[in-house]
């Protein structure tokens, strides 16, 4: 795992839209993993420099959301399609056709679940996922895989916890219309990406924060579930990184191996 601690909220945005386009394919469409949620618009926002400068091209790529609530018609302003059209199909050229989001208006659970299934088969189709874009849970969440979720869990229903409802309150008129459950990637999804690239600002995640990169690998903490991953870049802002115990390794090592190294 490399630990990127940049000074503020912007460069930290800077850092990870670097993260992702290192790890685009070279020839080929690339295919992204998207989150949503505060923390990647400035990424997102850096990846759309990257596209006018003609440093990268999503015109023909593929992207997969993490997770969908349950209950939502695809046209609602915040089901997480319409997000992501918003956010990124109209911010860095993704093609709506492109856009692959999971299916939360099954009338059953067994609709859902099947769609869900359906949903890593097609992440299969597509080659996988290139890179995989992540926020993180103040309690540590990815996607919305809650504490307690099977490290190897595929995408599936899930209940939000009550702390997370109360974080997505303020993107509805009320508590109560935020949905009680959702379709997500499992963490045994995400971590099939080929690379992981999670971005963390602001104080109210330093905790999450340390207890994913420095805590014990847990259910309790989703997010620890990057400690196994071969490919994962942590990008955070000094606000995120305050509750780190190991910085100033993090710091020497983001240094690079020097050219007279042996």
């Amino acid at each position: 795992m490399e630990i990127i601690v940049a000074p503020t909220p912007e460069s930290a945005a800077s850092a990870a839209a670097q993260a992702v386009l290192a790890g685009l394919p070279a020839g080929k469409p690339p295919v992204l993993g998207l989150a949503t949620g505060s923390s990647p618009l400035g990424l997102y926002a850096e990846l759309a420099a990257a596209v006018a400068e003609g440093r990268a091209d999503f015109s023909a790529a593929k992207g997969f959301a993490l997770d969908e609530y349950v209950g939502l018609p695809a046209t609602h302003p915040e089901s997480y399609r319409q997000v992501l059209v918003r956010e990124v199909c109209e911010v860095i050229g993704l093609p709506l056709d492109g856009l692959n989001v999971p299916d939360g208006t099954g009338a059953t659970l067994a609709d859902l679940e099947a769609g869900a299934a359906a949903y890593d088969d097609a992440i299969a189709a597509a080659g996988g996922i290139d890179v995989q874009i992540l926020g993180i849970g103040a309690n540590g969440h990815v996607g919305f895989n809650e504490p307690a979720s099977s490290l190897s869990s595929r995408t599936r229903v899930k209940r939000l916890a009550a702390r997370t409802r109360r974080d997505n309150a303020r993107f509805f008129a009320s508590e109560a219309e935020v949905p009680t459950h959702c379709i997500t990637q499992g963490l045994g999804t995400v971590m099939d990406a080929r690379r992981l690239v999670l971005i963390a600002t602001g104080e109210s995640k330093a905790n999450a924060v340390a207890a994913a990169v420095e805590g014990p690998l847990s259910a309790s903490c989703p997010a620890s579930i990057l400690q196994w991953h071969p490919n994962a870049i942590v990008v955070l802002d000094e606000a995120a990184a305050a509750a780190l115990q190991n910085r100033e390794y993090y710091d020497d090592a983001a240094r690079g191996l020097p050219l007279n190294a042996v």
